[in-house]
């Protein structure tokens, strides 16, 4: 065997094969992998709220504190979120810029109320002394819902500058993978928050 024969063989065993990948595709799986972490973090705070949640330290129980009508209410305000989001997506669909970015309004303007309510819920349970500090159930409550609600606040800046982008650059391809993540997002911590009304809220009224 020749030694430019033995060359060529060496070369093409250490060449690097090339595989054409679909742009975007990386941006969706490091997408999905932060929502499988951000499962993780919900899924400790959940696990913490059942190991603390039954300890009042002689204070007031669930039942004392929560308003189901003013949880139902913000529970409507993120589930409405999620269908005119999902307008927002059909809009994008059909490459209506204008109207992607009247949907993402509406679906911020639920996304806020939400807040508010939840805000409001926080603010008045401070007031009457069942602050985080007051309880292991109270602080294990304010955690888990205080980090549902931080993301939501993020979500919503999110959606905002998505708004931004779609009336600078138009429904560019970057910006449809954008709304694509974003809308994997929202339907999550909606998802989330259907746990949270069941498992905290509904279940703690029955204890």
């Amino acid at each position: 065997m020749s030694t430019a024969t033995t060359t060529e063989d060496q070369v093409r065993f250490f060449e690097i094969e090339e595989h054409e990948h679909p742009e975007g595709a990386s941006t969706a799986l490091g997408f999905w992998i932060y929502l499988m972490s951000d499962c993780l973090i919900f899924a400790m705070l959940f696990a913490a709220y059942a190991v603390l949640g039954g300890n009042y330290a002689a204070g007031p129980a669930p039942r004392d504190l929560f308003e189901l009508d003013l949880v139902a209410l913000n529970t409507a305000m993120l589930l409405f979120s999620s269908i005119t989001y999902g307008f927002a997506m059909l809009a994008m669909a059909r490459g209506k810029a204008l109207q992607t970015q009247l949907w993402l309004l509406v679906t911020a303007g639920f996304g806020a109320a939400f807040l508010w309510i939840e805000l409001h819920e926080f603010a008045h349970l401070i007031h009457i002394g069942a602050g985080p500090q007051r309880s292991a159930f109270l602080s294990a409550f304010f955690t888990l819902v205080g980090t549902h609600g931080l993301h939501v606040t993020f979500g919503l800046v999110w959606i905002l500058v998505m708004m931004v982008q779609v009336g600078l650059k138009g429904l560019v391809p970057a910006n449809r993978r954008r709304l694509t993540c974003l809308s994997l997002f929202w339907h999550f911590l909606d998802v989330i928050w259907i746990g949270v009304f069941t498992f905290v809220y509904l279940m703690g009224m029955l204890r």
